[in-house]
């Protein structure tokens, strides 16, 4: 059985009547002083508006459009980046793992172990990541209608996993673009677990910039008070003090000093409790 509510962390507790969880942080881990960085403002701002934090950022992205791109320190450094965020900033971690081995080497580390959505079906992956003990966060592949996630639920639950989150990321609707279909965070929400919403992939346009994947930052703000609006558990959003600079996905994140606002926004909206029909 999957828990509607669960801690990730001594003081990060998601889903049911929780406070809104933030998952915030670069896509990559360019450098450690970033990564330190970034980490401790962001706390400072999640902090300021109330919502339990969770840093977030990859050591390798796998799946970048062109094998020139920069992908990430790799496992080992960004491990040992990430413990030592988690031990001197005091916040837990979340980062995406690509391959069984990666996931187990992951689990001695973050506190969240993050399916990418193209590995989303992966069942190898899936049992792997719920037997570590650890949160488990499924990114919704984006050719899965919200009904399949069941099956993505089933997979967890068999290798004894009780606590998964699924982020919604948008769907596939050619031409490099995403499509947000809002009425699918409701249905999976009402599958019983904590959902997440992820406003910053949600706007990225696939290959849009050919030789790598771009983005429309400025509309991710108004997909996360549209969330808000319909009811999830947290926000998942990609930040960088200058997103121009990112190593990637810098087109859809958000600037580190918008970030506040858009939260308060978001919490404000969040209270507003939508009747039954």
């Amino acid at each position: 059985m999957i828990l509607q509510s669960f801690k990730i962390a001594a003081d990060v507790t998601v889903g049911g009547d929780s406070t809104l969880i933030l998952i915030a942080g670069p896509c990559v881990i360019e450098s450690e002083e970033l990564a330190l960085r970034l980490a401790e403002k962001i706390s400072h701002v999640a902090s300021d508006t109330g919502m339990p934090f969770i840093f977030k950022a990859s050591y390798d992205k796998a799946n970048r459009t062109s094998h020139k791109s920069y992908r990430g320190p790799g496992l080992d450094d960004g491990l040992r980046i990430l413990a030592r965020v988690k031990e001197e900033i005091g916040v837990p971690v979340l980062t995406d793992a690509h391959s069984v081995p990666e996931i187990k080497a992951a689990g001695e580390v973050v506190d969240v172990i993050q399916i990418p959505a193209l590995l989303c079906r992966q069942t190898d992956m899936l049992q792997a990541a719920a037997k570590t003990g650890k949160c488990v966060n499924v990114k919704k592949g984006q050719f899965l209608a919200p009904g399949d996630v069941v099956n993505i639920i089933d997979k967890v639950v068999a290798a004894g996993g009780d606590r998964l989150m699924i982020t919604e990321r948008g769907t596939c609707f050619g031409y490099n673009r995403l499509v947000v279909d809002f009425t699918g965070l409701v249905g999976m929400r009402e599958l019983g677990l904590p959902v997440i919403f992820d406003a910053t992939h949600s706007v990225q346009t696939p290959g849009g910039l050919g030789d790598r994947s771009g983005g429309e930052g400025r509309y991710a703000p108004y997909l996360a008070w549209a969330a808000a609006a319909v009811g999830v558990s947290g926000l998942f959003i990609e930040v960088h003090e200058d997103p121009s600079r990112a190593l990637s996905d810098g087109p859809n994140m958000i600037p580190l000093d918008k970030l506040k606002p858009v939260l308060e926004k978001f919490l404000k909206i969040s209270t507003i409790k939508p009747r039954e029909l």
